[in-house]
């Protein structure tokens, strides 16, 4: 094995593994430590978004993705929220990410980590451009003016050895290792919360649960818990479950009755058997930048965050396929040192965002509503803000990742934000759409590279010498002349990511060479 690389990633948990194959794909010399040989057998991440389909669809593997856990007739992968005990008269559906469908090119999914992980897995063997070496962790890390040197530790072992390479990324969870030693520091936003993670087997549960057909995550809103959730979530169909709460300061597994929680989270007694009891510290995390010279930070080593709404994991793949790219690119000779400062200027404020408009809001808006209605006090103003709530949306509308204001995104204003608005028109610092409901087939017009979509391809003749004399890979796909009805512009520049660079209806040769150096780090004046 040759210890030299173009980028070495410290953790190969998913988000480290989809950023191997996003650059492997791309050319990019990549090794990857991880120091599990196994995925880890803890059920989280399972909420997998639209866009993390799509991303899997871009790294070759959605079917694999979606096969991995295949989920019965009639299963659903639906949530639903309920009033005091889970067995509650008072319902309604939560987190309907099929709201939003027709907006995205892919499916979503739900499966646990572990599944999701071993799919990655399987990927990056296929890519010769990928070392993965699991059962080493990194140890130390010196950086330079044009290189990196990861010294890495065997986990069973006391072999050791030195990984040089020309960047390194930090993929390596809430207490990465790589942040600290490249000096990147963190704002923490702690709610002085014990929470219990619980992993149990239970069929009579399960049949408990079919007088709610289609669901597979529950949240219980109990007046004792201040807001906080219990949270129910199915790892198969039929028997296994995992369920988070909040626990005083000091509990054990000794010292506390699990069973007793669960049976009032439930409503009533059922048979259960465990499999894991854990805890974690609930709080919201963000480093205050993504990048330090040589090295970056991605997933969870750049923000955490309690599992409420299934953005943790959502959130790290964007962080790999933002960061792939502009990486390759650099490397490559065409990207700049500005693309790569855009990672953490995109970045950054989406996870801020995150946490603020929505993470942190729906503990805030529950606690308001515990402490203000109980159907116990007075019925018929509980009964009319329980319906509010239900016709009110779960944010699966308004979270809208975007860069509107990003340095490389030429002529937005504003500032990257998670809330924003689905729509088909296809907008600069937003996500392509498909071309409309039925329009998905705009898909496969995507490149690995930059994109040109045109109405009239008369109009790609600026742009195509732009890309030519700057080493651009830009393809320019033949399309259907109704995709731009729907998307409303009638040329549109897409990133390497999916994102819409820039889009209009008309553009000079000197514009579009403008257009198209903004968009890669390199405006001009």
């Amino acid at each position: 094995m040759s210890d030299s690389f173009d980028v070495v990633i410290n953790g190969g948990g998913p988000v480290g593994l989809g950023l191997a194959i996003e650059l492997g794909q791309r050319g990019i010399r990549v090794c990857v430590v991880e120091r599990y040989p196994e995925p880890q057998p803890i059920p989280k991440g399972q909420n997998l978004t639209q866009r993390t389909s799509e991303h899997f669809r871009a790294w070759g593997c959605e079917d694999e993705l979606h096969s991995a856990h295949p989920i019965p007739k009639g299963g659903g992968i639906g949530g639903m929220t309920a009033y005091g005990t889970l067995l509650s008269d008072h319902t309604y559906d939560w987190l309907n990410r099929s709201n939003v469908k027709d907006y995205y090119f892919a499916p979503n999914a739900r499966l646990p980590q572990y599944a999701t992980e071993r799919v990655l897995r399987a990927r990056a063997t296929e890519i010769p451009e990928i070392t993965v070496l699991y059962g080493w962790y990194g140890e130390s890390l010196e950086m330079t003016d044009t290189a990196v040197h990861l010294t890495i530790a065997e986990r069973d072992g006391d072999g050791r050895q030195v990984i040089d390479a020309s960047y390194v990324v930090g993929c390596d969870g809430s207490r990465s290792f790589i942040r600290e030693h490249a000096g990147i520091s963190e704002a923490l936003s702690d709610h002085n919360r014990m929470m219990a993670l619980l992993v149990f087997r239970s069929e009579e549960l399960h049949d408990l649960l079919t007088r709610y057909p289609g669901k597979a995550f529950y949240n219980v809103l109990h007046p004792d818990y201040e807001g906080y959730w219990l949270f129910f979530g199915r790892v198969d169909h039929g028997l296994s479950w995992f369920f988070h709460a909040p626990v005083p300061y000091g509990t054990t597994a000794e010292n506390f009755d699990f069973r007793g929680l669960l049976h009032k989270a439930v409503g009533q007694e059922f048979a259960l058997e465990f499999d894991h009891i854990g805890h974690w510290d609930l709080r919201v995390s963000l480093a205050d930048t993504y990048r330090a010279g040589r090295a970056f930070i991605a997933g969870d080593a750049a923000h955490s965050h309690p599992p409420y709404g299934g953005y943790g994991i959502n959130t790290g793949f964007e962080d790999a396929r933002n960061l792939g790219w502009k990486l390759a690119a650099r490397i490559k000779g065409w990207g700049s040192d500005a693309l790569l400062d855009s990672y953490s200027a995109e970045r950054q404020p989406v996870f801020a965002s995150t946490a603020r408009d929505f993470i942190e809001n729906f503990i805030r808006e529950d606690r308001e509503f515990l402490n203000q209605h109980s159907p116990t006090k007075d019925t018929d103003a509980f009964e009319a803000a329980w319906k509010a709530r239900a016709e009110g949306g779960s944010g699966v509308e308004d979270f809208e990742p975007n860069y509107e204001g990003s340095p490389i995104v030429p002529g937005s204003q504003g500032t990257p934000s998670a809330k924003g608005s689905h729509s088909f028109v296809a907008r600069a610092g937003h996500h392509l759409p498909p071309a409309g409901p039925e329009g998905r087939a705009a898909g496969a017009a995507l490149s690995a590279g930059f994109t040109l979509l045109c109405a009239d391809p008369a109009n790609a003749a600026g742009f195509s010498r732009a890309a030519e004399a700057m080493a651009v890979p830009l393809a320019v796909p033949n399309c259907a002349a109704d995709w731009f009805t729907a998307w409303e512009r009638g040329i549109i520049l897409v990133r390497p990511d999916g994102f819409v660079a820039w889009s209009g209806d008309s553009c000079t040769d000197e514009d579009a060479h403008k257009i198209l150096s903004a968009a890669i780090g390199q405006p001009r004046d």
